[in-house]
Order: structure tokens, then sequence, then C-alpha cells
């Protein structure tokens, strides 16, 4: 009889086997981590166990929060990351905090000390509960084995529903070997996935919303990550054809309408947004915001839309409406279930006979002057490379399905005003609640878990790729068939343009040397080339997609500070 038979058969479980059987429970097929003395129980009980759980070792704690950052946003189920006590419970935080402060449903267990053992000054004791408490929305350290069962489903249940968050478990040393009942191991199921338990809008504010619409002059609808969160873009796009309204986006909000629709203005904002399509923004009389923060970056540090705009706000977070903006019209609940109630009401409203707001033909001016000034440069073969390139050169090459996670710096701004996908859905990913630098191949990694069937893109600097070279071994153990494209400028470009525009051109300790990022790459055994000339970009992209293991092309290319980048403000 093999092991687990018997554990299912007995009346208890230890601490490490309960949590094994019920993350089970709650359909997790894969945990991102790395390995630790504080964590021997639960990799032990993960080794004997049946589960159908895969154990992806990472080479970096903050990499294994990535990966499960990653892994939520394209499949709606929870993301888990593990790692061990002290030095791993801290270096696991920028994963735990962007996934919370992105809404993704990302669970982290760190191992800790014996609970007998705290105040002992035991090797990594560390306050774990102060610790995280600022950094999810849930959060508790595991102090009696009575409790771990409890905590685990309270941790699920408030990852997934409301906004969705990431939950945090400290897992003692001595939790994790004690007994455990088996009959309190069970999992409300609809909680591994996001979000869950879905709230419908109030409907006197679902009517007062529609009625501002459809008595606006020149309305603009702003998206933020919650209509893809929310599965809400087929409605959107309903919503959008029948007013024939503008629709832009945030960078979290991409993929919420195809870029190639007639309606989709693209990203607004300081970073990602260029003047043409800012006046949209600022022409408006009415801007709707759709899961969205409308925070500093979106609003050009609130001075796009002007403070003349009524501000009708959808969200599933009430703390999110009004902190910018005064709001004419709150719709709170989820954004599916208000955008539907949204659509039915206006197609019902005696006053439809205004739903035609012009926007296709806005949107169509707007996107020529764009795309007209990008395809220029594109098209210039400039040495370095530009950006713009880049760009374009890999949206001629790569599948239509493909799935772009791409770092702050140079990537961010050029891939969120330029490249254009013709579907909705979470095509493009970046951190955009910190930003910080090192997080795109670890995130691609888990999109490409989550999505084996598409074609992922890690598209970072160099100054990424300093923070994240570690993950290439990881890319090349798995034989994942990710392609990484590295802007190489040998600068923090991001912060020397912000001393460029800001600062009089005092550049203070922003530059680096060159690295051979392609050389580095092939010591991981990762197949990869240099690009420096423009006429070759193409050809190495595409022989790079082609490829069917991991691959990555360093490309010389033209500096921030140097380049027309779609940003207005450096410091937002």
């Amino acid at each position: 009889m093999s092991d687990s038979t018997t554990k299912d058969n007995q009346a208890s479980l230890n601490g490490a086997e309960a949590m094994v059987k019920l993350l089970e429970a709650y359909d997790v097929k894969y945990i991102f981590g790395l390995c630790g003395d504080t964590t021997l129980p639960f990799y032990d009980a993960l080794y004997r166990l049946d589960h159908g759980i895969t154990h992806i070792l990472t080479r970096d704690e903050r990499s294994a929060g990535y990966m499960a950052d990653g892994y939520a946003r394209v499949t709606g189920k929870v993301g888990v990351c593990e790692g061990p006590s002290g030095g791993g419970a801290t270096y696991i935080t920028p994963g735990v905090i962007e996934a919370n402060e992105s809404s993704i449903s990302v669970l982290s267990i760190t191992s800790d000390v014996s609970v007998t053992s705290l105040g002992k000054y035991p090797l990594t004791e560390l306050d774990q509960d102060a610790l995280f408490k600022p950094l999810t929305k849930w959060n508790g350290v595991i102090n009696h084995p009575d409790r771990l069962a409890n905590m685990v489903r309270a941790a699920f249940r408030a990852m997934t529903t409301g906004r969705p968050g990431a939950a945090h478990l400290g897992f003692p040393f001595d939790v994790q070997k004690a007994d455990i009942k088996a009959d309190d191991i069970w999992a409300q199921a609809e909680h591994g996935t996001f979000p869950s338990w879905r709230s419908g809008p109030d409907p006197e504010s679902l009517e007062a919303a529609a009625t501002a619409i459809l008595g606006s002059s020149n309305p603009v609808i702003v998206c933020g990550g919650g209509v893809v969160l929310a599965g809400a873009e087929s409605v959107l796009a309903a919503i959008a054809e029948h007013l024939n309204i503008v629709v832009a986006t945030t960078i979290s909000g991409q993929g919420s309408l195809a870029d190639s629709h007639p309606n989709c203005l693209g990203v607004v904002g300081s970073n990602g947004g260029v003047a043409a399509t800012r006046e949209v923004i600022d022409a408006a009389d009415t801007v709707v915001y759709l899961g969205c923060r409308a925070g500093s970056v979106t609003t050009a540090r609130r001075r796009s839309p002007t403070r003349s705009a009524r501000i009708i706000h959808f969200d599933s977070d009430p703390m999110a409406v009004s902190a910018n903006y005064k709001t004419d019209v709150a719709v709170i609940g989820d954004l599916r279930l208000s955008l539907e109630a949204l659509l039915k009401t206006i197609t019902e409203s005696s006053d439809n006979t205004k739903s035609d707001f012009n926007g296709a033909a806005i949107v169509a001016k707007a996107k020529q002057i764009k795309f007209d000034e990008f395809s220029a440069l594109a098209e210039s073969k400039q040495t370095p490379i530009c950006p713009e390139q880049v760009v374009a050169d890999l949206n001629k090459a790569a599948p239509s399905d493909a799935i772009i996670v791409a770092d702050p710096g140079t990537p961010c701004p050029y891939f969120s005003a330029f490249y254009q996908v013709p579907h909705a859905g979470r095509h493009f990913i970046s951190n955009r609640a910190h930003g910080a630098l090192g997080y795109s191949l670890s995130a691609a990694i888990g999109v490409q878990f989550g999505k084996p069937d598409n074609k992922v893109f890690s598209i970072m600097g160099d100054g990424s790729f300093g923070f994240t070279s570690g993950e290439l071994e990881t890319l090349a153990r798995y034989d994942l068939p990710i392609t990484c494209l590295v802007f190489s400028n040998s600068v923090f470009g991001w912060i020397k343009a912000g001393q460029k525009s800001g600062f009089e051109e005092r550049y203070y300790s922003v530059d680096f040397n060159r690295t051979d990022h392609a050389a580095v790459a092939a010591a991981y055994g990762v197949k990869s080339w240099t690009v420096s000339e423009p006429e070759k970009l193409l050809e190495v992209l595409e022989e790079a997609i082609a490829y069917p293991g991991p691959t990555l092309v360093d490309i010389l290319c033209q500096p921030l500070q140097d380049a027309n980048a779609p940003v207005s403000e450096w410091v937002a």
C-alpha cells in the first residue's frame, strides 16, 4: 500500500502533509519556490504524497513570487510560492507586494522556526507576522496545528473574494511535524480561482451611471486592470460598439479591448501615452473609469483628465474610488456583472437615441498621428537600434497569441504604446504596482507554465538582466521555449532620462559596463544571439522564435535618455 493511501485512511496527518492536501483540494498545480532547512518537512510531504502538484525550483525567492504572479495572471488560479525562514522570507516580499497591489491572488508560504524556540535566538528567527502584514490582503503565522486548516481556508477566501490580493502563511517547523485531524482537511473549491463570490452593483447607482453617460457630449472610457481580471472584455466590446465610445486603457488595462478594435485608443497617461492620445482624454466632458485607480501615471499626476470632467467610476474596491478625483457616480461591484447590467440599462433606456459618440473617428485620428511618428523611427534603421524598431519587428515576427512580459525601464513604455495585438485578453504584462526591475524573466516562466501552448516573450533592459540572470538556468533546466529580448545600452536609462529632463543633465551613478548578455545566456545553456545592425534584427527574431528551446537576443539599443520615448513624466 502506498504511503499516500495509508495517510488518507488515517485519522491524522502531520502539518506538512495537511498543507499539501489542502493545496491539492484547491486544485493547485504548481508551487514556485526555493528550498531551506525549515522547509524540510514540507518538501518531504511533497515528495511522499500523491497530489498532482509540481514544484518549480527557482534560484531566488524574489523569482518565486514573480513566477506565481505571472502564472496567476494568465490562468485566473491562485499562484503559490514558497520560501524558507529568515532571509528567504525577506527575499520573497517583492513578489508578494507586487501581486497584492496589482490585485493578483498569490499565496506565499514561508517556513519558520519552531514556535517553541521563539525568543531563544534561533537561527533565522524573524517576526514574519509583522513583516508581511502591510504587504498582503491577509496574513498569518500558523502558531498552533489546530489552526492550520482554517487559516489556509481563510487565506484562499481573502485572496479571491472582493478585490483580489495576496496572502501569506508563516509555517513553523514544529507545526509542520505536529498531528492534524484529517477530518479538518477540506476546501471551498471555488476559492482556488479569482474573482470568486462576485457581488453585483447597486441598481440606483447603475441607473445614475447610465444616465450620466448618455447625457454626455464627449465621454471616454479608461480601463484599468480590473476589466481583464473580471473577464469583462466581451461585454466591454458590446458597450463600446453600442455607444461608439472611445476606450482607452492603462498599462495594466491592456487587452480590455483588442488593439485593432476601432474604438480602442490604446494606453494613456505619462508612461505609454503620447500627446495625441492625451488630447482625447483632456477633451472629454465625462471620463468613465473601469477597474482603475486613476493613479499618478494614468492621470499624468492628476492633470489628465482635467478637473472639469465629470467622473464615473466602476470598481470592486470602494477605496479605489474618489482617491484622486471627485466622483460624480460610483458603482461598486464585480466589473463583469456591473458592465452586463450597464449594457442592459443603456439598451433599454428611453434616452437610447443618444448612442453614437463618434468614438471610432476620434480614435482613428489620434492613432494616425501616433503611429505616423512611430513608423518613421521604426523604419529609420538608425544605430544604435531604435526601440521603435524592436517593437515593430517583434510585432511582425511574433504569433498573434504571443504573451509579452515587459520589465519597467525601456521595454514598458514602448511596448505598451506601440505593440498591437488583434484580440482582447491577457497578452501584455508589466509590474505596474511598484515597477521593480528583474520581474519579466521570472514572471514569463510562470506565464509559460500557465499557458504552455502560447509563445511567451520576456522583454528587459540590461539593468533588469543584472537582477534576474540566475533564472536563465531555470529557463534552461525546464527547457521552456521563452524568447528573451535585452535592450542593451549599459545604463539605468529611466533614471538617466530623469536626470536629463529634470536635473540639467547632471548624470550621477547611472552608467555601468557593457555585458555580453548572449555569452552569459549561452553559459547557462540558452541559445543566444547579439544584434547590432538594424538590417539583421527581424531575421534574428524570426530565427529565435522558431527555435524549439529557450532563446535570448541581445540588442544593442539606443539609450532611453536619447530616445523619443512615449513618456511625459520621468518622475511620476
